[in-house]
């Protein structure tokens, strides 16, 4: 049964003397309650917002796509009704849940909004949808993530704690909304709040590395960067190294940018540049609240850096991270910030570089095993192994994708996290107190053991994690 919205607003206006036009839209609702606030005329002008979200009936839930190939994606159909706003969103963001994507993309076109995920690294495509229904949504979203809906012309940046109840699952979801040629473009970061997965063990580190950042987290006091591009892990990498410590038995606390994870018995601070609460200024306060370990979300500026070490050289352990391309060209950019070198060979004491590949299926991946032909390419990755593995190449088992329906037959499921890791040891202090090139730098790191991401990552192509062409492309 279709209900009149602006009939039943009228009785109710009429019957209680209120001398106010009725309203259908959200974005009218929503105007008239910030220019008219007091009183009734605030409750009834919410009014409509009440019958947009209240869900009809028991709707079902959305039917989507999963298609990874983009021109079989546009060929098909504009779907013109998503129904209701409330369910659909709800779908989408179970499916998220479901695909492990980290990303959800909603992006208009000339045609259609187009739905994707990214996942693996990879996207995945969902629905295409409308411009008109298009509409619903992005007010939707604008709302559960406490935003403006009538701003379309500045971006806007919010967060929304969604609770799935048919996975029973908490995640952030953080929204990010920039205005386009076609529209406006939303991407929002899903961030799963399941603590037990930050673990050093559950991360993937050869044992050798493992051995070298348990050495360094038993260090009272220093630094600690983990380096890498946006998106390459380095949060879950750091929070897992937070939770190797007990935080009853330590005083441990965080400056983020956003709070990804919440962790109980840690005192974990929002950063907000807004009001001037800035990593630096959060800085200049935690070291008077008696830390042991501080974690800085990020390093971005020199002042920062200048007191994170400054920090480490008073008897803190500090740990952040950095955006850098390789563990010896975050010295470099130390450097390059302003740091005095002395400063960073008595503060820095272990750097950490990574990046994130596609992971091999596990339930298909023992079907891919093949050997190196001779070629090109076993010389290319025989040149990168040299030092590291001694074995004769032809003799070593590597794997390639295959495809079954745990994965979609796409040979891949997941993320693996790769990695180098150096330790400052006393015979880097020359070179970084002379302000050598990275490329020096990274020359001696290896002659004392680091192993490169490139070579981590042809490791883990030996041992069934992920393929050779996911690491030749780290190259």
């Amino acid at each position: 049964m279709k209900i009149n919205v602006k009939f039943h607003i009228s009785s109710i206006i009429f019957e209680c003397g209120l001398n106010e036009k009725p309203v259908s839209s959200v974005g009218e609702a929503i105007y008239r309650t910030h220019r008219k606030p007091n009183g009734k005329r605030a409750l009834f002008a919410y009014a409509p917002i009440m019958f947009y979200n209240a869900p009809r009936g028991n709707p079902q839930p959305s039917v989507f796509h999963k298609e990874k190939n983009p021109k079989k994606f546009l060929a098909s159909e504009v779907r013109q009704d998503i129904g209701d706003v409330i369910a659909y969103s709800n779908a989408l963001f179970d499916m998220a849940i479901v695909e492990r994507a980290s990303d959800i993309h909603i992006e208009p076109s000339r045609d259609s909004i187009n739905v994707r995920f990214r996942v693996s690294g990879d996207f995945l495509f969902i629905d295409r949808i409308s411009h008109e229904e298009y509409a619903k949504i992005i007010s939707r979203i604008k709302i559960m993530a406490n935003l403006r809906i009538d701003e379309k012309l500045r971006p806007q940046d919010g967060k929304i704690a969604y609770t799935s109840e048919v996975h029973n699952e908490n995640v952030d979801i953080r929204v990010s909304i920039i205005p386009v040629v076609e529209g406006e473009k939303v991407v929002m970061r899903v961030l799963r709040q399941d603590t037990s997965l930050l673990s050093l063990e559950k991360l993937d580190f050869l044992d050798s590395n493992m051995e070298r950042i348990k050495t360094s987290l038993e260090s009272r006091y220093g630094i600690i960067l983990v380096a890498g591009p946006t998106g390459s892990g380095k949060s879950t990498t750091l929070f897992s190294m937070l939770k190797h410590f007990d935080p009853l038995e330590n005083n441990i606390s965080t400056l983020e940018d956003p709070v990804e994870y919440n962790i109980p018995y840690i005192n974990q601070s929002q950063i907000r540049p807004a009001v001037g609460f800035t990593f630096a200024e959060g800085l200049r306060s935690l070291v008077r609240q008696d830390p042991d370990i501080i974690m800085v979300g990020e390093i971005r500026d020199k002042e920062t850096a200048t007191l994170a070490i400054e920090a480490a050289l008073t008897g803190h352990l500090v740990l952040s991270t950095i955006h850098t391309n390789s563990a010896a060209g975050t010295i470099q950019r130390l450097i390059n910030m302003g740091i005095e070198p002395f400063l960073i060979t008595s503060s820095v004491k272990m750097i950490i570089s990574q990046r994130l590949v596609r992971r091999l299926c596990p339930s298909c991946s023992a079907r891919g095993v093949y050997r190196l032909p001779d070629g090109s390419l076993r010389d290319r990755v025989a040149e990168q192994l040299s030092g590291v593995v001694v074995d004769d190449l032809s003799a070593v088992d590597f794997h390639q994708p295959v495809g079954c329906p745990d994965c979609d037959d796409f040979g891949y499921k997941g993320r693996v996290g790769v990695h180098e890791v150096l330790l400052m040891d006393e015979a880097m202090h020359p070179l970084i107190l002379e302000k050598a090139s990275a490329a020096e730098l990274d020359h001696k790191a290896r002659e004392l053991g680091m192993v490169g991401i490139v070579q981590d990552a042809l490791i883990k192509s030996a041992t069934g994690k992920t393929s050779i062409e996911e690491a030749m492309q780290l190259v």
